[in-house]
């Protein structure tokens, strides 16, 4: 008898998570269909956001990794040791620091920048720096190592040479610039620190979706992550265009090159 009331309870309990999952669900895809102007909100937000951040992260990013990647000088190796440390710092590091620096008592507290979107951007742009630096250094080293030797014969120095190898593997590094924006908007812990998820003001797609799913809101926290979802896919397929699209070009290059050298 009790086994059988234990199963009753079991089988009323799952079958109210199934229709409710299915519910949300359906009720997610509403809102993203309508569009719901809170969901529209949060994604304009969190999008600019993201890409404020990227930008200031690669224009500096790309230019001082660029010239890692040719500069030799005595500690190199220890710099490239602490930027690949950098890379696997937890983003909730980052937002502590950051939230340190513009507190009242931090040395940056007179901007009054805590709890603002001024705060989350300049947070994710030194979450994802070191990305930016770290994979462009790589791509302008194997040039260097490549065909570095030609502009060094010609009496290029560092920097000129590490301009012209960056602007030789621009689409390498348009790649690079699609992954920090990626690393960025899909960031939560920093933004939450900084920005306090205030609504309407600082609440960004991943900060909205952990509140959201802590409140028990469901349909929202769906609709958020499949928008977010779609995000990132759409970054991961133009980084497969532009991989696609420079194997393409380098190939015909060679073809080219092949047929003008035949006799």
């Amino acid at each position: 008898m009790a086994f059988h009331i234990a199963g009753d309870c079991v089988g009323d309990y799952d079958t109210p998570s199934m229709t409710s999952l299915s519910e949300s669900a359906f009720t997610a895809l509403q809102l993203i269909v309508t569009p719901d102007p809170t969901l529209l909100a949060i994604v304009g937000r969190s999008l600019s956001v993201s890409a404020a951040a990227s930008a200031i992260a690669c224009a500096v990013g790309l230019l001082l990794g660029a010239w890692l990647g040719v500069a030799r000088f005595p500690g190199r190796t220890a710099v490239l040791a602490v930027l690949n440390t950098f890379l696997a710092v937890p983003s909730v590091v980052v937002g502590l620091v950051v939230y340190l620096l513009l507190s009242r008592s931090g040395p940056l507290g007179y901007l009054g920048w805590l709890f603002s979107v001024k705060a989350m951007v300049l947070a994710q742009a030194l979450l994802v720096l070191p990305v930016a630096m770290a994979l462009t250094r790589q791509a302008v080293e194997d040039a260097e190592n490549s065909h570095g030797e030609q502009l060094r014969s010609l009496g290029a120095g560092p920097l000129v040479r590490s301009l012209l190898l960056a602007w030789d593997e621009r689409h390498a590094l348009l790649t690079v610039v699609i992954a920090v924006f990626g690393r960025a908007v899909s960031e939560v812990g920093a933004v939450m620190i900084v920005g306090g998820n205030i609504d309407g003001f600082t609440r960004v797609m991943t900060t909205a979706i952990a509140l959201e799913t802590s409140k028990g809101d469901l349909p929202l926290a769906l609709g958020l992550g499949l928008v977010l979802l779609g995000v990132v896919l759409v970054l991961n397929g133009l980084i497969t265009m532009l991989r696609f699209w420079r194997e393409q070009a380098e190939g015909g290059a060679l073809r080219a090159a092949a047929v003008e050298a035949a006799p």
